[in-house]
């Protein structure tokens, strides 16, 4: 088998429904599975999957994840792989007719290449936010890194809507750490990132624009409220993921009324406030990533 592709979905059938029928548009004539991870879903994703099943060609297997969270799905989707590459795609992405082919074709390429991603456009619901700005697209999984295939150097990394892996990293290194990535409605992250940092010792990291997905960005995330919530979530992943944690209080106690400061200074631009606001936020979720730590630690 050459590739497996893998989606992670938790009570979202009709978002599974929309990225399973974009598989089977995929230009690729090579062999490939297509795993769907159901981690606990209480909707009817199980019979959605099922049904697609049995009207297509291609492989469908269906499991059921009882443990809830992002990253022990992903780490179930990797034991049940049987391809030589796995590629994951999120539940509520599309991918395009290319997507598979493109991955192959660039693993194939280079034996040392153990990543890649692939461009993510988003699918705005409803009008695209006017007051968002690039630094924050990536708070939303867009990614357009490069007009053309390139290696990503660190610190950029491929994010997790649109991911592949050679299966044969993990037979020297550990998957993703379930202590890392989203449980429930947390928006705990950084699982890619500590996993790519691992690889990187040992192999390279691509991006290629051509595997491109649509990822959808609900309304329900298109606010000023949903973005400093995961502003705030993103400290919490860095500092649960860092082995600096003294550091990190010690700096983010020195910020924090930098920040305050800087916030009055400008009490009439909104901009500066936003993005004021926003480093205070994200200070205060290095502070809770790194006593959520410790205490996790005494358990």
């Amino acid at each position: 088998m050459k590739a497996t592709i893998a989606i992670c979905t938790h009570n979202r059938a009709a978002d599974v429904k929309e990225a399973l029928l974009s598989l089977l548009q995929q230009s690729c004539k090579q062999p490939f599975e297509v795993i769907v991870i159901d981690n606990r879903s209480t909707d009817h994703t199980k019979q959605t999957v099922l049904d697609f099943r049995n009207m297509v060609d291609i492989q469908v297997r269906y499991v059921y994840e009882e443990r809830l969270g992002l990253s022990v799905a992903r780490n179930r989707a990797i034991r049940e792989a049987r391809g030589e590459i796995i590629l994951f795609l999120d539940d509520d992405a599309k991918a395009s007719k290319d997507w598979l082919a493109d991955i192959i074709d660039l693993f194939d390429g280079d034996p040392i290449i153990g990543c890649v991603g692939g461009k993510i456009e988003p699918a705005w619901e409803g009008s695209p936010p006017r007051w968002l700005s690039r630094d924050n697209h990536s708070l939303y999984s867009i990614l357009d890194y490069s007009d053309d295939i390139v290696e990503m150097k660190e610190p950029a990394i491929p994010f997790g809507a649109n991911v592949a892996f050679r299966m044969s990293v993990f037979d020297t290194m550990d998957a993703f750490r379930e202590d890392l990535g989203r449980v429930g409605s947390n928006l705990l992250s950084s699982e890619e990132a500590e996993l790519i940092a691992r690889i990187r010792t040992q192999y390279s990291v691509y991006y290629t624009p051509h595997a491109s997905v649509l990822h959808k960005i609900p309304q329900s995330r298109i606010s000023r409220k949903w973005l400093l919530r995961r502003i705030y979530w993103q400290g919490v992943s860095s500092a649960v993921s860092s082995k600096q944690k003294t550091g990190i209080i010690m700096k983010s106690l020195v910020k924090l009324p930098i920040f305050l400061v800087l916030t009055i200074l400008f009490l009439f631009d909104k901009r500066r406030i936003f993005r004021n606001v926003s480093k205070i936020i994200y200070n205060n979720g290095l502070i809770s990533g790194v006593l959520r730590s410790y205490q996790l630690k005494r358990i």
